[in-house]
């Protein structure tokens, strides 16, 4: 049994709200007590509320399975940057910010001006000033490796 997964099926059956979903879940496999690492997101954002009540839910369930014998700690969170986007649905929020985006032979980077289908649309920009040349570049998502939010301190 995979327990990322089975935690997942699990987690996913405690949310309330159809705007919320669950991007991960991570369990580490330390010495010590395992982490069980739940990332939530949502098409609006989620608050610290409903990482709670979440974490809350899940705890109960967890405690009562049997698969899950060692202690452990168990963390709810929204995905930091840190965190590659991995699901289509976490694209939509980020129009208008800057992205790194790994392909198989190159790395683009730039923003993210426009999701259509299975693709997304990334602004590259080379050059300065009445230079500067701006190219739209069409990127399908089964091509993603990863994909990160690039924060910008402006």
């Amino acid at each position: 049994m995979d327990i990322a997964e089975e935690i997942k099926r699990i987690a996913t059956s405690k949310l309330t709200d159809s705007n919320q979903f669950i991007v991960d879940v991570i369990v580490s496999s330390k010495r010590g007590p395992r982490k069980v690492l739940v990332l939530l997101d949502g098409d609006n954002g989620i608050s610290i509320d409903a990482c709670a009540d979440l974490s809350r839910a899940l705890a109960q369930d967890l405690d009562e399975v049997s698969w899950l014998e060692d202690a452990y700690t168990l963390e709810v969170s929204t995905p930091g940057v840190d965190h590659p986007l991995k699901l289509q649905r976490q694209y939509p929020k980020h129009i208008g910010r800057s992205l790194r985006v790994k392909l198989a032979d190159k790395t683009v980077e730039g923003k993210l001006v426009a999701i259509e289908g299975e693709k997304i649309t990334v602004a590259q920009e080379e050059g300065a000033g009445k230079k500067k040349v701006v190219t739209n570049i069409d990127i399908v998502f089964s091509e993603i490796e990863k994909a990160l939010v690039l924060v910008s301190f402006k």
